[in-house]
């Protein structure tokens, strides 16, 4: 790889090249994220703290908020650090090291939300069974199955983008390493990446957004039918509605930037 690699920098371009604009974004993103970093680690110490939380449920919720720290962290240190000096500059190993972070984390969470549907179909319609089909084995299984399979996604785009030839320019459109910036710089065809991103990307955000989707369908159906208290089903509808407030967060935008055609979309699309 070294040897037909020419390109050992990249440079960062960000969000805008506007000296007050970025300094807004940089307070901005800078309050964010340590609402996100305070705001998860908080969820993480009262779960792990309290003996009556010790449940699927809060067992995933602390995945999801590891998850998130991590996440932001992959991203928003280093642009936070180019809108304050401008331009930011990144090694080929920290490109290819952020990219495979990004997906390998963005992944697990698409797959660990699908998962948390699934907890909440079991939990809500069918109760009798729920200790016994989500017990802490199994939970662990499941974790341990979104985490893996994050990983596995996120090396084969780090494999396959670490076999392309670069050889400049070395401007990326985009405040992170992400792949369709990156692949664009490449010298030799990158078609093979970008159809790697649209099928098997695409499959697993569109795949678990349709199973969460047909879960909660299924949900709301089960508690209108066969659910008669209003006290109850209020329950049940405020933790379904949290849920999928933050499935549509997530899957929206990702399905929108990695399913379509790569080529008809704009790098400055791609970013915002």
């Amino acid at each position: 790889m070294d040897n037909q690699t020419e390109v050992r920098k990249f440079i960062l371009l960000g969000l805008t090249s506007l000296q007050g604009l970025q300094k807004f974004l940089f307070m901005l993103f800078l309050l964010l994220y340590l609402s996100t970093l305070l705001g998860n680690m908080a969820i993480m110490t009262v779960v792990a703290c309290e003996p009556r939380l010790h449940t699927p449920m809060y067992f995933f919720l602390f995945n999801l908020s590891c998850l998130d720290i991590f996440y932001s962290t992959v991203t928003v240190p280093k642009m936070l650090a180019g809108l304050l000096s401008g331009h930011q500059g990144i090694s080929y190993t920290g490109c290819l090291s952020q990219l495979h972070f990004f997906h390998f984390l963005g992944s697990s969470e698409a797959l660990l939300l699908a998962v948390m549907a699934y907890d909440r179909y079991v939990a809500i319609c069918n109760p009798l069974r729920y200790t016994l089909i989500m017990s802490p084995w199994a939970c662990l299984l499941l974790a341990a199955a979104t985490w893996t399979t994050g990983f596995l996604h996120a090396l084969m785009h780090t494999v396959m983008t670490s076999r392309l030839h670069f050889c400049g320019p070395n401007h990326i459109q985009h405040f992170f390493c992400d792949i369709k910036p990156v692949v664009r710089l490449a010298c030799n065809s990158s078609q093979l990446n970008l159809n790697l991103l649209s099928i098997i990307t695409g499959s697993i955000a569109a795949g678990t957004f349709v199973f969460t989707l047909f879960s909660y369908l299924y949900i709301f159906s089960f508690l209108q039918l066969k659910v008669q208290s209003k006290e109850g089903r209020r329950k049940a509808f405020s933790t379904c509605i949290s849920h999928l407030t933050v499935v549509a967060l997530l899957y929206v935008p990702v399905i929108f930037n990695y399913i379509p055609p790569s080529s008809g979309n704009s790098p400055r699309w791609d970013m915002i």
